[in-house]
């Protein structure tokens, strides 16, 4: 979390940027306030708009917003965080961890069989040095740019920016001593630290190391336990089994897995994760099943409660990082919005003093918006709503309020389809684009799987010399021909654009392409299939054979089932979103201020849940198993709420007495 004082500070002020350098802004102005009416006010009123844009940004992807904002820095900031330049960065990581695959000793060949692989290809020496030279020229950059823009002061506080450096420093000199040594040097120490490069770049795993680190001292606990554990029934089994005859089971499972120390450790290492289970009981177990007791405890204690009570040590420290991680992001992207605020306010100033709460002009944050790096369909959500406030002030909770857009889900609007003027293309057009159409298609292609498993079963047992596919090929064809025309169905009745926007649609036309030019490449070269009918094999794989393997991908159509089953459990489930008021009923004794001829039923502490909905006539009804009269004024002033809890005494013959406002109802 952000420091408590800092946030009493103006966010663009020398102090709150870490001070010195020109960090923020020149010497003696806290950054835009005040735009003064001169010969540098235009110049002043476009850092202001350049810093709005780029607080915007870091709000949006989540960035902090602690960096220089000074005109030329924003200009470099800008170019850094371009899509261009982070996808040269990413490329550059991806060669750099390439380069192990063709380096000495490089493991590029046909076949990883010693017996019948050739010599590998070697790279002339200076070839992928030149290459990785090119790479760390690239990080070298990459660090400098993010020095300069944190500050020194930030950087000395950055223990990654400091570990990249030292990585650099010493790749460099690395590389220096394989030229020198014509790149015969026996141990290359940089290659050891290319992934540093992916972690570095990498939020994500910079998150999971850090809750690495933080987990280790609870983790440590259950790791000192399962040690232990794991030593006292080395021990224990180095002693039990002490046969000496060979033929006897106490020999060879002493023989086998407890010869010595380190073998008897790495056999219950192993016996840990199951990996060698029942084998390492199998020799003792053969001389009496009493031993196999002895296995059958470690398993439970060690793999079925302290690997279990590990797993949810981690688990839970990754979930609490993940709400930590999740709050830490809310907040960059409060500050960031709160930061264009604060500098959009500095432009709404007249005459030198600064309009502190006025608020923003819509027509600026408009602007700003423009020269934003957003997707279309945020930025057009938010330019609507942004024209509803015509020429008025925006307030800072407005502004707010303003990028909630981020956080809504887009819903694409799909292209019209086609108009037809026939009654006939109408209807055909209304049939061919209903969901019963794909579950007609989903239950075709079901049953070309079926026809492909049942010929596999019945030809397990004949050799592919003596197959006959004449029935099976004639079934590929038919199941094709339909794969066509569904697909030309659907463009007929969605048109080629609204038949693209799905992407099941572009996978099912895209397969259908590729089976129809196998299978006419197959009947042009074995001709139609008649009863005999067996392809001969050409090569790795024949055209029949590659037919079918890709007529196998078929299956993934039916990963379009997934959503319909979803939106159908969601349908079934009742609806929550009207606003409700949550009912704990209890069980208990008989307040004081009923009659005392009511008698109170005793019994264990039961928790029931009710819910009540808002009806079309505004007043709160009952639903579910709700009693009648139930405080509906009490309930009504919370309902805006949507998750108020009201908790009632529940007494004899129905009554009922609301805790919270002492209200009884019968």
């Amino acid at each position: 979390m952000a420091d408590p004082g800092a946030e009493s500070e103006p966010l663009l002020s020398g102090a709150r940027g870490g001070g010195g350098g020109g960090r923020d802004c020149p010497a003696g102005s806290p950054g835009c306030r005040g735009v003064p009416v001169g010969p540098g006010a235009e110049a002043r009123r476009a850092l202001c708009f350049d810093q709005a844009v780029v607080f915007i940004e870091d709000a949006i992807q989540y960035r902090s917003i602690h960096h220089r904002v000074d005109s030329s820095s924003l200009r470099l900031y800008r170019w850094y965080y371009s899509d261009a330049c982070q996808w040269i960065l990413s490329l550059t990581i991806f060669l750099i961890l390439f380069l192990a695959f063709i380096e000495t000793p490089s493991s590029l060949t046909r076949t990883a069989d010693v017996r019948y692989r050739s010599a590998p290809w070697q790279p002339p020496c200076g070839l992928t040095e030149s290459i990785e030279l090119l790479c760390l020229l690239v990080f070298v950059a990459d660090v400098s740019v993010k020095s300069y823009l944190v500050g020194w002061a930030e950087f000395w506080k950055n223990l990654w920016l400091q570990a990249y450096l030292l990585v650099l420093v010493v790749s460099l000199l690395d590389w220096t001593v394989s030229l020198s040594l014509v790149c015969q040097e026996p141990l290359r120490v940089r290659r050891l630290l290319r992934p540093f490069f992916l972690m570095q770049n990498s939020s994500m795993m910079k998150k999971t190391l850090k809750c690495i680190r933080r987990s280790l001292p609870e983790m440590a606990s259950v790791l000192l336990l399962l040690a232990l554990h794991l030593c006292l029934f080395t021990m224990f089994g180095m002693l039990l089994f002490t046969g000496e005859k060979k033929d006897d089971g106490q020999a060879q499972e002493r023989l086998t897995y407890f010869r010595n120390l380190p073998e008897a450790l790495t056999s219950l290492l192993v016996l840990l994760t199951t990996a060698n289970n029942p084998d390492v009981m199998i020799p003792a177990y053969s001389k009496h099943r009493a031993y196999a007791i002895f296995f059958v405890v470690f398993t439970l204690i060690g793999s079925l409660f302290l690997m279990n009570l590990l797993t949810a040590i981690i688990y839970n420290q990754f979930r609490g990082y993940l709400m930590k991680s999740l709050q830490t992001s809310l907040l960059r992207r409060r500050l960031g919005t709160w930061a264009a605020y604060q500098v959009l306010c500095s432009l709404s100033a007249e005459g030198g003093a600064a309009a502190q709460g006025v608020g923003v002009k819509a027509q600026d944050v408009l602007q700003v918006l423009h020269k934003v790096q957003l997707a279309g369909s945020h930025k057009q959500a938010i330019v609507e709503k942004l024209r509803s406030y015509g020429g008025d002030m925006m307030s800072a909770d407005e502004f707010q309020k303003l990028f909630h857009e981020f956080d809504k889900r887009v819903i694409k609007q799909h292209p019209p389809r086609p108009e037809y003027r026939s009654p006939f293309l109408r209807s055909a057009q209304f049939l061919f684009s209903h969901r019963y159409f794909d579950y007609l298609g989903n239950l075709v292609a079901l049953g070309n799987l079926v026809s492909i498993c049942v010929f596999l079963v019945r030809d397990a047992d004949v050799l592919p010399g003596d197959r006959d596919d004449f029935v099976l090929g004639i079934l590929n064809c038919i199941f094709i021909l339909y794969y066509l025309l569904e697909m030309l169905l659907k463009l007929f009745a969605l048109g080629l654009r609204g038949y693209l926007v799905f992407l099941s649609n572009v996978f099912d036309g895209l397969l259908t392409i590729v089976l129809l030019v196998l299978e006419i490449s197959t009947l042009a070269v074995y001709r139609f299939p008649h009863p005999g009918w067996k392809p001969e094999m050409l090569g790795l794989l024949s055209l029949w054979d590659m037919t079918r393997l890709v007529n196998m991908l078929i299956v993934f159509r039916f990963l379009r089932i997934i959503p319909s089953m979803k939106n159908f459990q969601e349908k079934r489930k009742p609806r929550t979103s009207d606003p409700f008021l949550s009912v704990q009923v209890l069980p208990c004794a008989r307040p004081s201020f009923l009659p005392s001829r009511a008698p109170v039923p005793l019994g264990p502490p039961v928790t029931q849940q009710y819910f009540l909905s808002e009806d079309s006539s505004g007043v709160l009804g009952a639903r579910g198993l709700l009693p009648r009269g139930l405080c509906a004024r009490h309930a009504h002033a919370h309902v805006t709420v949507y998750a108020y809890t009201c908790t009632y005494t529940h007494a004899h013959n129905h009554t009922y007495v609301c805790r919270t406002c002492n209200h009884i109802s019968t």
